[in-house]
Formats: structure tokens, sequence, C-alpha cells
């Protein structure tokens, strides 16, 4: 994987991210997609709503990219971290 530059970055259009209103997790290749799975419990400030479209996201990049995936549910992905599933304020 080819780290994205800053200028790189701002020229994906916002359906290149898992959460295209803060650009957070680009989903350009395997190993960002992989990155996206891994940091999924890491990103803040969003609501379950987009969590649940940031998923989604996710799922069809990884079969685009061929990544497979280990949790059919997002919320696996924080209770494997030991991590509570962020409820809605």
């Amino acid at each position: 994987m080819s780290r994205l530059t800053d200028k790189e970055r701002e020229k994906l259009p916002e359906s290149a991210f898992a959460f295209p209103k803060e650009r957070k997790e680009p989903l350009v290749d395997a190993r960002h997609v992989q990155d996206a799975i891994a940091r999924f419990d890491q990103v803040h400030d969003v609501t379950n709503a987009e969590r649940d479209e940031a998923w989604k996201r996710i799922q069809l990049a990884a079969k685009k990219f061929d990544v497979e995936l280990q949790e059919k549910d997002w919320h696996k992905l924080f209770t494997r971290n030991g991590r509570q599933v962020p409820k809605e304020s």
C-alpha cells in the first residue's frame, strides 16, 4: 500500500471514504480497506447511523478488493476489542 499524500487525499471524492462527511478512512485499495476495518472502533464524533452507512461502504470495498471480512456486523468490531458499542445520546 502506498500512503496517500495530503494532496492525493484531498482529491478523492467523498464517496471514496468510509465516513465521507468526516473524510475518514479512505477505501481506495485492499490495504486501506483493512485499515478502515482495524480502525473502525476508533472513529469518534459519528452517529451509529453513520457507522451503519460506513460499514456498508466497507463491505462493498472489501468485495471489490477481495478482502475477507471476519465480522458480519460493525458492532463486532467494538466487542472484539473489549469496547462497548456506542449509544446514541
